[in-house]
């Protein structure tokens, strides 16, 4: 049975369009969810997508917390369902607590859009069963606010619960311990500041993203 992805869209998400197209390029199918919604319906599994939800205003992924659907989310995701935040939806996940830590604008205060290789730090999550430790992606980023910070207690809890799922090799953005993804103590809850969606398809330059992809909709 094809997995069914539904994909959120808060006002100023602009990469919605990418993670369904990619999603069903792996062999999943994608459907749009709307933000003021109450309900996922028969969804299999849940990606936050990147962009600028409700404009990025107060603070990012502030606002868009406390979206309608955001409840549905965060049940969804207690009840173990798979969650995904991509960039801007990492920042939701951290300010909707489903995630620890928080986003910080990168060092330097510089807008970043480059590819960037991570190192898979973690087998535990939805999007890397099937993968090995150490194995290399190269996956894009896009972001401003991109610099994942946390407490050194924080910290320690990640790295003893297998929690950090990506590293990057050479850190863009300043992010503590080099982090560029991380997923909640059951695995099915990850956030990532770089884009899968954009790396999977061999005219984009990669199609390690699609890795991830069809991590995700074969975690079921």
């Amino acid at each position: 049975m094809t997995t069914k992805v539904g994909v959120v869209v808060f006002p100023g998400s602009n990469c919605e369009q990418d993670v369904v197209e990619a999603v069903d390029t792996v062999g999943g199918s994608g459907q749009l969810l709307w933000h003021k919604d109450t309900c996922l319906g028969d969804v299999d599994a849940v990606v936050l997508p990147g962009g600028f939800a409700h404009g990025d205003y107060l603070r990012t992924g502030a606002m868009a917390r406390f979206s309608p659907i955001m409840g549905a989310v965060e049940r969804f995701a207690r009840d173990g369902g798979p969650v995904v935040g991509i960039c801007n939806g990492f920042q939701i996940l951290t300010e909707a607590q489903l995630l620890p830590g928080a986003l910080y604008k990168n060092r330097g205060l510089k807008f970043l859009c480059q590819p960037a290789v991570l190192r898979v730090e973690s087998m535990d999550s939805v999007l890397t069963r099937g993968l090995s430790i150490g194995d290399e992606l190269q996956i894009p980023i896009n972001h401003f606010e991109g610099n994942f910070i946390c407490s050194e207690q924080v910290l320690e809890q990640l790295r003893d619960k297998n929690q950090i799922v990506f590293t990057y090799r050479d850190n863009p953005n300043g992010a503590t311990a080099d982090i560029a993804g991380i997923c909640n103590e059951n695995g099915n809850v990850v956030g990532m500041m770089p884009h899968p969606e954009r790396a999977a398809h061999p005219l984009l330059g990669s199609t390690d993203g699609a890795l991830l992809l069809k991590g995700l909709i074969s975690s079921d």
